[in-house]
């Protein structure tokens, strides 16, 4: 990512937080604008390049109230809507098949000793990725700032892989949802550690539409596991694919954002840009 791109998100990521603890008093642009040393015009302009609304309406889909009314829309069916329609809906994201392949025992346990895997640096408009596939889909894509400790920490989930800098078509199919035109994309296969308890839980926030909001009971519910939220919330916390599996979209049942992985203000600039999206249909 360029610099002047990282600085534009950096500004956009101080501004959401600014927004996010002060939405209660609805500060205005010019408000907003002052915190960023950027004048309302450029600020305004900055704002509406990124989010493709204004910050005002943007502020509007990140408060409370829009959490609590996302949540009363999904509360009775979400998931067997999204799972009728085949993760099909108005959003560009379910217009998409992800498809989860869980690794072998063997895999699990070896730290992945057989398995050859790639990975690429990029961007995205929620900052640098690291992304990595193995010869059956991407096993690994998170939000980077600090690209070492990234691929570090990839790197110690499968010790005994070998690794080596590299696009596999995996990755540049999957990298194409932060693009305008999706019209190319297939379908987007992933390969994944974990449990069998931890894929059935990334597989269940396969079906939370884009622009729609759940909650860590919701999700228990949605399994017939009504008393397991605890151990839901710590599946999803060990996400190991951003975005794609969109663990962002689950938040409290107060409609409080909660913590999310990746940091709190990210959560909500992909909250609130999925709303503007939405909405923009």
């Amino acid at each position: 990512m360029k610099e002047e791109e990282k600085d534009n998100f950096k500004r956009i990521a101080e501004s959401i937080q600014y927004l996010r603890n002060h939405f209660q008093s609805q500060p205005n642009l010019d408000e907003v604008a002052s915190r960023l040393n950027l004048s309302p015009f450029h600020f305004q302009r900055l704002f509406t390049e990124w989010a493709g609304v204004s910050p005002k309406k943007f502020l509007q889909y990140t408060t409370l109230a829009y959490a609590k009314e996302r949540l009363k829309k999904a509360n009775t069916s979400l998931f067997d809507a999204a799972f009728d329609a085949g993760l099909s809906g108005t959003s560009r994201l379910h217009d998409l098949f992800v498809n989860i392949e869980g690794m072998t025992p063997g895999e699990y346990k070896n730290g992945g000793e057989e398995l050859i895997i790639e990975y690429s640096l990029t961007e995205s408009p929620f900052g640098n990725l690291v992304c990595a596939s193995t010869q059956k889909g991407i096993c690994h894509l998170t939000f980077s700032d600090d690209e070492t400790d990234s691929l570090r920490n990839m790197m110690d989930i499968f010790p005994n892989a070998k690794f080596r800098q590299a696009t596999s078509l995996f990755q540049e199919n999957a990298l194409k949802i932060f693009q305008k035109d999706w019209s190319d994309i297939g379908e987007i296969k992933l390969h994944l550690k974990g449990t069998p308890f931890q894929i059935k839980v990334w597989e269940a926030l396969l079906k939370i539409p884009s622009g729609e909001l759940t909650t860590y009971g919701s999700i228990a519910k949605s399994m017939h596991h009504p008393k397991a939220a605890r151990a839901v919330g710590s599946a999803i916390g060990d996400n190991p694919v951003a975005y794609l599996i969109p663990c962002h979209r689950v938040i409290q049942s107060s409609g409080a954002f909660g913590q999310y992985h990746w940091g709190s203000e990210r959560k909500v600039a992909m909250i609130g840009w999925e709303a503007s999206q939405l909405q923009l249909v």
